[in-house]
């Protein structure tokens, strides 16, 4: 489910002269059956919409006096997140004839033509005070407090986020909340102006116009309206915008080090400008620094999965999830046990948004097909990164709605994409071009198109963390053999290169100098092209002694490594 609650105005939408049907109460109920949450939002007074309305505990939250008290019909607990009325205020305006006049907890209501004599007084007092007008009605409330923050408060209490609601309401106090919500809908009664800012208006009127969105709801859920407010920008074709989707499953593939984090980075920066939660599992510690988001784990502890729900349950709150000091065989057993309660979560709340797995290769490989971990992308906003597509679970592959295919192979990375699922293929590949992405939508019938991808504004520092700390799988480490292969010293990271450099003899270090092995490793397994560089000039230069090209290699790594807010230019 995407659209996972429901918050309703009251009067004039789903009730009619104060009364709610008998058949709308049934389709309250039968929204509710499905798991969903239902929030009702109204400028009553909380006594008189107990008074009208004794089904009100159909009701998850309700937002009464226009957004100044937060009610619990289970618990019966109230919160009020607005002052009380002002005494001078409420005094001044019965001494000035204002009737009728209605005083909450928070709001202070009467009725038009009351509206001019209610400004008067605020102004004389000096009051920090709104008027929020509801066909006819006059409500007055601390200024900044009207149904949208309201809901806001409603929806931090059930853990839930603005853009997985549909609002339905008919009138000028509900445009601030309707806007808030992912979708909005006007009942047919509704005034114009709430119309024509309406994401959908219903055929019916009040209740009737509630139970045709509930209806829609439950069957289409996210398919319920044509255009979205929710779309992600990918970039541009040259014509137009592209976009992805949040019901989306997508596919970034490319060769390593060609750009596939650099698009990643730039899209959760579009999540965090749009409120949508993400969290990226990251066996590799390829996210270290980014921004808008906390760690749990680095080199040296490994995250929990308790951690990780924890700390998901706020709206607020999006995750990397490193894995770095995840043994390299441990981290598919780890994530493949997060994964199911990952996809628990995001059933019942539609959060987190975005899931990005990095390395998805090693994350749902093709040999294990875990039915548990594949069950967790059918459910909208995964992105899945690869080098290699072809290793990836085929079930996996199969939910792929979007490939974005990186670099000068992106032709081959569609085809592979084709083999591994049966999908036919587009009819037309155009030929990459420098800094655009083969984008492609499987099943549409649509062909391939090159689109100019967005760029991040943070310049991420990947890998220092995982390359100075991390473990390197065996064919990724450098191993300290000797000249006559007498030793086997393995250096699974940067650090411990070090350590070893440091204590073997001079004939072991000369040995893999002479031999270019150092530059090669930095350049072929840490991908550090400026580190290997400095590295090949020391073993080029045959009149340094052994102290000095060690010193001289091992200071190299020791900068970019592990000194303060340094890291490699990849």
């Amino acid at each position: 489910m995407y659209f996972v609650a429901l918050a309703i105005d009251y009067d004039g939408t789903l009730a009619h002269e104060g009364s709610v049907s008998e058949k709308t109460l049934a389709a309250l109920e039968r929204f509710k059956k499905t798991g969903r949450k239902l929030i009702l939002v109204t400028g009553r007074e909380l006594p008189d919409l107990k008074r009208v309305f004794p089904k009100f505990g159909v009701f998850d939250k309700i937002v009464a006096e226009n957004g100044a008290l937060i009610y619990s019909p289970a618990s019966e607990q109230e919160r009020m997140i607005a002052a009380p009325p002002d005494a001078k205020f409420v005094a001044r305006l019965k001494k000035s004839g204002v009737k009728p006049l209605s005083v909450g907890q928070s709001i202070v209501a009467t009725w038009e033509p009351h509206q001019d004599t209610v400004l008067k007084v605020i102004n004389k007092l000096g009051l920090e005070l709104e008027i929020i007008f509801n066909k006819g009605a006059v409500m007055i409330l601390p200024s900044g407090i009207n149904k949208a923050t309201g809901l806001v408060a409603a929806l931090q209490d059930l853990r839930l986020s603005p853009h997985n609601v549909v609002g339905i309401g008919d009138a000028e106090n509900d445009h601030a909340f309707l806007q808030a919500c992912g979708c909005s809908a006007a009942v047919n009664n509704a005034l114009p102006a709430v119309k024509d800012t309406a994401d959908l208006v219903t055929r019916g009127a009040r209740g009737k116009g509630v139970e045709e969105v509930i209806g829609k709801l439950i069957k289409r859920d996210r398919d319920i309206i044509r255009k979205h407010r929710d779309g992600i920008l990918l970039g541009s074709d040259g014509s137009k915008d592209v976009f992805l989707k949040p019901s989306d499953t997508i596919l970034i593939a490319g060769s390593s080090g060609i750009g596939k984090s650099t698009l990643a980075t730039a899209l959760t920066e579009r999540f965090a400008d749009g409120g949508f939660q993400f969290c990226i599992l990251d066996p590799e510690g390829d996210y270290d620094g980014l921004e808008s988001a906390v760690r749990l784990g680095d080199g040296s502890s490994a995250p929990t999965k308790a951690q990780v729900l924890d700390l998901i349950e706020k709206p607020d709150d999006n995750v990397i999830v490193n894995g770095l000091a995840l043994l390299v065989d441990e981290r598919p057993d780890f994530f493949a046990e997060l994964l199911p309660d990952l996809a628990g979560f995001r059933f019942r709340t539609a959060r987190p948004h975005w899931l990005v797995i990095d390395e998805a290769h090693h994350l749902l490989p093709k040999r294990r097909d875990d039915a548990r971990a594949v069950l967790t992308l059918e459910l909208p906003g995964t992105i899945l990164i690869t080098v290699h597509p072809e290793s990836i679970s085929t079930d996996a592959l199969r939910l792929v709605t979007a490939v974005i295919a990186v670099g000068p192979k992106s032709k081959n990375i569609i085809k592979t994409f084709c083999n591994e699922t049966g999908i036919e293929p587009p009819k037309s590949l155009p030929s990459p071009k420098e800094g655009r992405v083969l984008f492609w939508r499987p099943n549409t019938g649509k062909n391939a198109i090159l689109v100019q991808a967005i760029e991040p504004r943070q310049s991420l520092k990947r890998h220092s963390r995982k390359y100075a700390e991390g473990r390197l799988d065996e064919a990724g480490s450098f191993y300290f053999r000797g000249p006559d292969a007498s030793m086997n010293l393995r250096a699974h990271n940067l650090m411990i290169f070090v350590q070893i450099a440091e204590g073997i003899d001079d004939r072991t270090w000369e040995h893999h100098l002479r031999a270019g092995d150092y530059s090669g490793w930095f350049r072929h397994q840490i991908r550090d092209k400026a580190l290997a560089r400095e590295a090949a000039e020391a073993e080029k230069d045959e009149t340094l002694s052994a102290e000095e090209s060690r010193k001289r290699v091992l200071d190299a790594v020791r900068r970019r490594y592990t000194a303060p807010a340094t890291a490699p230019n990849e």
